[in-house]
């Protein structure tokens, strides 16, 4: 059985995308054999993958309106074991063209049902907000990973975030679980890095991923080269982290 996970947090710039390309890069390395959606219209998780966003026909706004099936948008990558429904700037207007469809958050969830055991895990992208897109990321996922950067401002909107989850839980997939939160832009030099690790684990305790996404200058290089930070510096600290990360997540989902 494949395992659907949808990384999202309402707040930009926390390390969404860059969580998403590096994770299932590294499941890749690690044998697993990876589905990444690309369900942010800004595109950055298939640019970052190598994919030339103004080439991709098919994609996940076509998934979402059942013009396609998902095994059509399929696209191979240059990373081990890694595939991906790719996005495009059109999907921005999916969110209007849903909006009187029946079952409309249950679009991503009713496509990806004939393709889920085809893969270990699914994991999913999701766009800055907490808009009908997100919605049926989260509808269709097993479980989601919130990214938390370690900066002032990190708790904010955590609240919305969970309330939605929960929403989400009671009314479209009473299955949905908290895989984890993860805290991404750690720097040990700061204090007030260290405050946020501090606070966070002293509210959410084992929710609280223990690898930390540590600030890495290469992991801000690699997108512009089309590659996960695996295929670009192995050796860098955050191809560490996010190896590590995959190991967590292997164990926990192989352990029950």
């Amino acid at each position: 059985m494949g395992k659907i996970i949808a990384i999202a947090n309402q707040k930009g710039g926390v390390g969404k995308t860059t969580t998403t390309v590096n994770l299932a890069a590294s499941l890749g390395v690690l044998e697993q054999k990876i589905l990444l959606i690309d369900a942010d219209p800004q595109a950055n998780a298939t640019s970052g993958l190598g994919i030339e966003v103004a080439e991709v026909e098919n994609g996940t706004y076509q998934v979402l309106e059942h013009t396609i099936s998902a095994k059509e948008a399929i696209m191979k990558t240059n990373s081990p074991n890694v595939d991906i429904i790719p996005a495009h700037i059109d999907l921005v207007a999916i969110e209007i063209e849903l909006v009187d469809r029946e079952q409309r958050e249950y679009m991503l969830r009713t496509a990806l049902e004939p393709i889920k055991d085809d893969y270990d895990y699914i994991v999913i992208d999701c766009a800055p907000s907490l808009g009908l897109i997100t919605l049926n990321a989260l509808t269709s996922a097993d479980s989601v990973i919130i990214p938390i950067q370690c900066e002032y401002y990190a708790l904010e909107g955590l609240g919305k975030l969970l309330n939605t989850i929960k929403s989400i839980q009671k009314v479209h997939n009473p299955d949905l679980d908290i895989e984890g939160l993860l805290l991404t832009m750690y720097d040990s030099r700061l204090r007030l890095s260290n405050q946020v690790v501090t606070e966070v684990k002293k509210h959410f305790h084992d929710m609280v991923f223990k690898t930390i996404i540590q600030r890495n200058i290469r992991l801000g290089e690699a997108p512009s080269f089309g590659e996960s930070i695996i295929a670009y510096d192995a050796t860098s600290k955050g191809a560490i982290n996010y190896i590590n990360l995959a190991h967590e997540i292997i164990k926990k989902n192989t352990n029950g």
